[in-house]
């Protein structure tokens, strides 16, 4: 292996990944056994795992050499940049190599497209398979499908990564064509539907047999690019809900467009999908998924666009003043989780608590509870803070002046190009 050469490629093709951030994960649980190399678990990549460990990974394309030449992608064919590619066996031991001084706990593999979807996915699963079964590597695995890929591929990959996603890359089929006209919207969900079929057949095998194999145990994912098409926030999310409940995706991840190349049919290089739009579609994201709200209570017709100012739950709190207050000793789970300032954990204590004596603000502080928001939607065993008399932008007010977001300090005027 040339030192040099190979030093090269890792520059090179990690830099090209950059813009791919679909590759935080959890839930997969592949044991380490019969002294095998890692051990994946909660969570990889530059994440924060839910015990609160921050883990790493190698992340990189095989190529960045494409058939496509797509728009909004660095590596698009018709773009003069410096190309690379990678052996199978270099990534291999890159991974190894890396794995055993202790600078990554997996493997993130991604590429451009070579010459065919087949003959760039059985390279990606030639590097998983060989990492399994020749060093038994135990460490997390996430593999980007390509679509147009094999059926037997995919299922074939499904039995070597922890994770397999295949990028959206646009919220909608016109946002593709515009971009990417050589791509097919069906490509990419044939093999979403493939997977999810897949998924739950070998979880019901694995209901009879104790030692059935291990398939995607972390599931899929995918990515959508947000800000290169001028796909409003309700659009985003309805396509975001419509995989969840289609293709039982364990995440979507939402990636501000980031100018790197001129082209009429994309916003100017000199301006940039606002930080805290991203932030903000991931908290409406959480509120779909763990919260009980459907995405039409956050962004309608009428409200098409999330609030920058506030999060997603205080502004469709603003927007229904009517439903409030409620008596944090009496409403439901449901009713707790809707009120800005409680999380899931703190409405569960607060349901648990409750069973031994009626709760105050103190109390609930200690919960976690953020008060300063909680305040205005709720009240408790304490006179304090009961003030029923402010508007909903009487509220909002009030907080914006007591919390100043760090996404907020510059906030550039991307959302107006369209």
């Amino acid at each position: 292996m040339n030192a040099d050469r190979i030093t090269e490629k890792l520059s090179i093709l990690a830099d090209a990944a950059k813009y791919d951030v679909s590759c935080a994960s959890s839930g997969s649980k592949r044991k380490n056994e019969n002294k095998g190399l890692g051990n994946a678990s909660n969570g990889i990549c530059h994440s924060y795992t839910e015990d609160g460990r921050c883990v790493s990974l190698l992340k990189i394309l095989l190529t960045n050499y494409c058939i496509y030449d797509c728009a909004y992608c660095v590596s698009r064919k018709g773009n003069d940049i410096q190309r690379a590619a990678f052996t199978v066996q270099e990534v291999v031991d890159l991974t190894i190599n890396f794995y055993r001084r202790n600078y990554i706990e997996g493997l993130f593999l991604s590429s451009g497209i070579f010459k065919d979807a087949d003959f760039t996915m059985e390279r990606l699963v030639q590097v998983a398979k060989k990492l399994r079964t020749e060093h038994k590597f135990n460490g997390y695995i996430h593999l980007k499908s390509i679509p147009g890929a094999s059926d037997e591929l995919m299922r074939e990959a499904g039995l070597y990564a922890d994770r397999l996603s295949v990028n959206l890359e646009m919220p909608t089929e016109e946002g593709l064509k515009l971009l990417a006209p050589d791509k097919n919207r069906q490509d990419m969900i044939d093999p979403m539907q493939f997977l999810k079929d897949e998924i739950i057949l070998r979880k019901e095998e694995k209901k009879l047999f104790k030692k059935a194999p291990l398939f995607a145990p972390a599931g899929q994912s995918t990515q959508v690019i947000v800000g290169a098409t001028p796909e409003t926030d309700q659009q985003v999310l309805q396509s975001a809900n419509y995989f969840y409940q289609n293709f039982n995706l364990k995440r979507v991840y939402y990636s501000g467009y980031v100018p790197v190349l001129a082209d009429k049919r994309l916003p100017a290089l000199n301006t940039s999908v606002p930080m805290v739009r991203e932030n903000r579609l991931y908290q409406a994201d959480w509120l779909m998924r763990f919260y009980g709200f459907n995405v039409n209570e956050i962004v309608n017709q009428g409200q098409p666009l999330l609030d920058l100012d506030i999060d997603p739950k205080l502004s469709w709190a603003i927007r229904n003043m009517q439903a409030f207050p409620i008596d944090i000793n009496k409403a439901d789970l449901q009713l707790i989780l809707r009120v800005p300032g409680i999380g899931v954990q703190s409405a569960q204590k607060i349901v648990s608590a409750r069973k031994f004596g009626k709760l105050n603000w103190d109390q609930l502080k200690k919960i976690g509870v953020s008060v300063n928001r909680a305040r205005y939607f709720v009240t408790c065993n304490s006179p304090e803070f009961e003030r029923r008399d402010l508007t909903g932008n009487n509220i909002k007010q009030f907080i914006l002046a007591e919390s100043q977001s760090k996404y907020l300090k510059n906030k550039p005027n991307q959302l107006n190009l369209f």
